[in-house]
């Protein structure tokens, strides 16, 4: 059976109108969306710190579920962060996914005391991190784990989280992607960074990858981050246009590549394009769509 549908928005976590985060998350759960992106780019001086910010913000709301899109592991070490997921799962009732990534913008990383990292290493290096993870979320008595980048020495972990928390990787090339299909719970690509022409390549290779490993690829989570303005009129880029074109462009990308997952990123006018997302573009969705699941 094909996983649910999700729909949900993106809030950035900007800081210089300390509560534009909080009103942005009420209107997206106000409007009965799934799940709420926040990037992590800790660095970033106009950015309040992503993981203080979910948690604020899950203390606010009572539906909606979190995803740091995308966790910055080199700046986060993997036994501390699953810990800090656990916790917040069980906090929020299993209101969390764990959005990571291998890292990106290595001079501000650098800057900030973390570590360099080539492609090459990065990638490995996430690979390590998910099995400490999975490790911290295993209730084991102890666990050991000695990589090249990541050790744990016989650390006692707690707590267990429940079971829908997941790892979705932010991932692009074909190595990561190769990682997402044969360890990871989730996908969550940019259609910045991947779009809607190159997406049915990077499926395949994410799909081909679960299947040698022995996973089913439909059980996978393949969120697609819509970055882009719903519009009056009909544009020529994608999720640049009138809502029947959104909605067009989200039903191929289901139908076609099995995304299962819709989270938008409005360039402007956030308030009333998530309203404009939930209340005109889903509905078109759902009904091209209506075999699918609707409950996550």
């Amino acid at each position: 059976m094909s996983l649910p549908l999700l729909f949900g928005a993106n809030i950035d976590p900007t800081w210089k109108t300390p509560e534009e985060p909080e009103r942005l998350a009420r209107r997206v759960e106000d409007a009965g969306l799934d799940l709420i992106t926040i990037q992590d780019h800790p660095y970033q001086k106009d950015f309040f710190d992503t993981w203080t910010l979910i948690s604020y913000l899950a203390a606010r709301t009572r539906t909606v579920t979190f995803v740091p899109a995308v966790a910055s592991l080199p700046l986060r070490p993997p036994a501390m962060l699953a810990k800090a997921a656990a916790s917040l799962d069980l906090l929020t009732s299993g209101r969390l996914r764990l959005g990571l990534g291998a890292g990106a913008f290595w001079e501000a990383i650098d800057a900030m005391g973390g570590p360099l990292r080539g492609k090459r290493e990065a990638v490995d290096a996430l690979d390590e991190a998910i099995t400490v993870i999975r490790g911290m979320w295993s209730g084991e008595r102890s666990v050991r784990f000695t990589g090249q980048h990541y050790q744990v020495k016989g650390v006692h972990p707690g707590p267990q989280p429940g079971t829908n928390l997941s790892i979705w990787l932010g991932s692009y090339g074909p190595r990561m992607l190769a990682l997402t299909g044969a360890r990871a719970d989730g996908w969550l690509p940019s259609s910045s960074f991947l779009p809607p022409d190159r997406l049915g390549e990077a499926v395949t290779r994410l799909n081909t990858a679960a299947a040698d490993a022995g996973r089913d690829p439909a059980q996978l989570r393949k969120v697609y981050n819509l970055n882009g303005i719903i519009s009056p009129v009909n544009g020529t880029d994608p999720f640049q246009g009138s809502v029947r074109q959104w909605a067009d462009q989200i039903i191929t990308a289901a139908a076609d590549h099995g995304m299962n997952g819709f989270v938008y990123w409005p360039g402007d006018d956030h308030e009333r394009q998530i309203d404009l997302f939930a209340q005109e573009v889903i509905p078109l969705v759902r009904e091209a769509l209506p075999h699918t699941p609707t409950q996550p």
